[in-house]
Formats: structure tokens, C-alpha cells, sequence
């Protein structure tokens, strides 16, 4: 098809006359991909349910279109899809970015309400917006494709974020199964899955005490957490021509994480499978002291 030819380099990452719809692009990964895209010349649309953060990322990024919404609401996905109906007609790309752990409990202390809102908000919206937003992605194929901002935690476990876990899982398994439904038609799909991303929702100041922050260095293969950026290179170069045969799958944005599976190198510089821990400063109810 001739949406499948990669342009040339220098024009890859252009995205005049493009659209792109980020959910939840004010503040953290979001914004940062809101960013690129802006920078990449896209006509750029963010939904942001958090006032200041939308009048913040509208004044820093004047050419989007922010539109204040939750998109947690079951009527919002239809809204936003004739909003951008009326304005261009078409949708290059989806990046479906909300979401929360919400909860870092046992999953057997969570009850119903606290179960439905882990799931609804890391894949219950994330159902409702793609499917929303397919007619659009039809008008803009064969090219067109969606990007779910997913998390490692889909590929490895986590205690005490059992539900979130499963949720990111979940998103792992739309995303396989609707590339191949969308295949066909030219409308491509793809997760980017980060490792511990140093944003206002996981701050790592808060999350991990400055004893361990001391050897962090240490504990990933390429040296350090995650930057918003990271994740933002990511999604230009998966809804990019770039990326024209590559859809049902993962990028693990983690620096060598996952592959690492556990290991990581001590304060002496020798790796090591065995933990050497002396705090966490996330602490879960009804854990010890």
C-alpha cells in the first residue's frame, strides 16, 4: 500500500498536517509526548481533566487544541471524536496515555469500588477512547496508528499493584489482537511499556529514600529511572513512517530492566541477583513499620 512507504529520513518525523490526540497530555509522559508531536509541526489535540495543568500546556504549546475533559466519563470518547470530526476530519493518531496505579495495597485488602477504579482508569477508558476514535483512524489510513501508554509492570510481577497489573496485561492483549483486526485496513497499533518514569505521579524523591538514591546508578542497566522523554522518542518513532511494519507489539522503555530480570550492580560495582535494600519510601497500609 502506499501508506507503507517510508519516507525519507529528514521527513520521517514530520507531522504537518497530521493529528494527534493525547489523553492526559498535561503534565508528566504526556506532556512530554504532547511536546514532541508539537515540535514534530502536528495539529496537536490534548484532553486534560486537571484545570491548571491544561492552562499550563496550553500556554506552553499555544498551537494545540486543549480540550478540559475526563475521559474516565463514559461520554467523553464520542466527544471528543466529533470535535475532532468537525475540526480535520480524520485522526492520524491515537496515544492513549491515562492512567494510574491509584491503589498500592494487597489485592486481597481492595474492595469492589477500588478494583473497578484501577481497572476502568488504566483500561476500561482506554477501551471506550480506541473504539471511539476507529472511524477516524479509517479516514487517515493506510498510515494511520495507535499507541498505548502502557507500563513494565504488564510483563513482570508487582506486589501489592496486583490490579493495575492486570490491567496493563490487558492492554498487552487488545493490543495484539486489534493489530490484527486493523492490520487489514492499514491502521496500526503498538504499546510503549516504561520502566520507573520520574514524573509528578511517581516522584522518585518520594517513592525511594535518598539512602538508595545514593547507588541508583547501579540498578539499571543504562544507569538511571526513566525521563518523560524517553517515552516521548518512542511514540514519534512508532507513529512515524519509521515504524510502517511494525504494530502488535511492545517497546520496553525501561533501560535494560527487564532484561536484567532482578540483577544489578552493588555499591562495589559487582553484580548481583541479591538485593541489598535498606528502606522503601513507599509505604503500604497495614505493612510493618
Amino acid at each position: 500500500m502506499a501508506g507503507d512507504q517510508v519516507a525519507p529520513l529528514h521527513h520521517a518525523l514530520d507531522f504537518t498536517g497530521k493529528t494527534v490526540l493525547v489523553t492526559g497530555g498535561g503534565v508528566g509522559i504526556g506532556r512530554a509526548i504532547a511536546q514532541a508531536f508539537a515540535d514534530a509541526d502536528a495539529h496537536l489535540v490534548i484532553a486534560e481533566v486537571d484545570p491548571a495543568r491544561a492552562d499550563a500546556v496550553e500556554a506552553a504549546l499555544p498551537t494545540a487544541r486543549v480540550i478540559r475533559c475526563d475521559v474516565l466519563k463514559r461520554g467523553v470518547p464520542a466527544m471528543l471524536a466529533e470535535r475532532i470530526a468537525g475540526e480535520t476530519g480524520r485522526l492520524d493518531v491515537l496515544i492513549n496515555n491515562v492512567g494510574h496505579f491509584l491503589h498500592a495495597k494487597p489485592f486481597a485488602a481492595m474492595d469492589e469500588d477500588e478494583i473497578d477504579g484501577v481497572l476502568d482508569i488504566n483500561l476500561g477508558q482506554l477501551l471506550r477512547m480506541t473504539r471511539a476514535m476507529i472511524p477516524l483512524l479509517r479516514k487517515a489510513a493506510p498510515g494511520s496508528s495507535i499507541i498505548n501508554i502502557s507500563s513494565i509492570e504488564a510483563f513482570r510481577g508487582i506486589p501489592n499493584c496486583a490490579v493495575y497489573a492486570a490491567a496493563k496485561a490487558g492492554i498487552t492483549g487488545l493490543t495484539k489482537s486489534l493489530a490484527l483486526e486493523l492490520g487489514p485496513e492499514g491502521i496500526r497499533i503498538n504499546d510503549i511499556a516504561p520502566e520507573t518514569t520520574d514524573t509528578p505521579q511517581v516522584a522518585l524523591d518520594y517513592m525511594i529514600p535518598p539512602e538508595n538514591r545514593a547507588h541508583e546508578e547501579r540498578w539499571i542497566p543504562l544507569g538511571r529511572f526513566g525521563r518523560p522523554d524517553d517515552c516521548a522518542g518512542a511514540a514519534l518513532y512508532l507513529a512515524s513512517p519509521l515504524a510502517a511494519w511494525v504494530t502488535g507489539t511492545a517497546i520496553h522503555v525501561d533501560g535494560g530492566a527487564l532484561a536484567a530480570a532482578g540483577w544489578y550492580r552493588t555499591p562495589q560495582g559487582e553484580w548481583s541477583n541479591v538485593p541489598l535494600i535498606t528502606g522503601n519510601g513507599l509505604v503500604i497500609p497495614g505493612s510493618a513499620a
